[in-house]
């Protein structure tokens, strides 16, 4: 039973993580490469203020405003750049944290740290904590995107030189999506935190932020339900199939290259396909067609 609920936990955290990136990287088209850094800058803070005597639950406010404003932070940076230059951007701010944190001995240093008071909720308890509040951005999500706000991010997505000929303050919602995204990222990160008991560099690197990109590309890219499905079952496959986790990078790389070769819209894309009724071809417009040949 402890494995189940340890399990449902991880997945909980993991649907959190990768609805924050969709949410800056679906709805409004801002490539992230080092999204890692925020669930670290919330992993780390709780994790600090926990072992000086907070209670586990008084550190998810500070974890989420600290990750929103280091994501704010960024977003200034990243104003103006796009696309490609924008990934290299937010990869580098990956590993500037990752350099940070490895040379401060206050954050643990390459040891990390360990040895932090416990939720005092219980293994349940905290397990329903991360279920409920991996619902609550789901439906925050739902909700952004059906508002103005929703819209107006989409249409950055889709062409952002027409909002800006439309008078839409272009910058100022693109810090919205990064202060929001980044925020719920850093609420992850206090959670991972409690859950595994130790918070390490290594832990936010590179390969995490990877990891959270290709649960995005695969349950597609802006769908909230389908990404959610996607960061569940790509979380619980490793502990399906034991051989995976020795491969793992190597598996989510490849269903990276699949997903953009062969199906770009992800999961949401093949199920709406596969909706859409096929276009029955006009029998009569082709006799007619078939008729008037020479």
């Amino acid at each position: 039973m402890d494995y189940e609920i340890s399990l449902l936990t991880t997945i909980a955290i993991s649907v959190l993580f990768a609805l924050s990136l969709n949410l800056i990287t679906g709805f409004c088209g801002q490539i992230s490469l080092g999204h890692a850094a925020f669930l670290g800058v919330g992993a780390y803070s709780s994790a600090m203020l926990t072992q000086a005597g907070w209670p586990f639950l008084a550190t998810l406010p500070v974890s989420i405003l600290l990750a929103a404003t280091l994501g704010v932070i960024v977003g200034l940076a990243s104003l103006r750049v796009r696309a490609d230059f924008l990934a290299v951007t937010t990869m580098g701010v990956g590993f500037l944290f990752i350099g940070v944190v490895r040379q401060q001995e206050w954050m643990g240093g390459e040891m990390g740290i360990a040895g932090f008071p416990d939720s005092g909720l219980g293994d349940v308890g905290f397990m329903l904590l991360c279920v409920v509040l991996a619902a609550l951005t789901a439906a925050l999500c739902v909700f952004i995107r059906r508002t103005w706000m929703g819209r107006v991010f989409g249409g950055i997505a889709e062409d952002e030189d027409t909002m800006r000929v439309l008078g839409i303050d272009v910058p100022r919602y693109k810090l919205a999506a990064f202060a929001i995204g980044t925020a719920l990222a850093g609420l992850a990160g206090a959670l991972y935190s409690q859950q595994i008991k130790f918070v390490g560099p290594d832990s936010f690197g590179f390969v995490e932020s990877i990891t959270v990109l290709s649960m995005v590309v695969v349950g597609g890219i802006g769908s909230v339900f389908w990404v959610a499905v996607a960061a569940a079952v790509l979380t619980a496959l490793p502990g399906w199939f034991q051989f995976i986790g020795d491969y793992k990078l190597l598996v989510y790389g490849g269903l990276l290259f699949l997903m953009m070769r062969f199906a770009p819209g992800g999961l949401a894309g093949i199920v709406e396909s596969l909706r859409k009724p096929k276009a029955k071809p006009n029998t009569q417009a082709a006799a007619a067609t078939k008729g008037a040949q020479p």
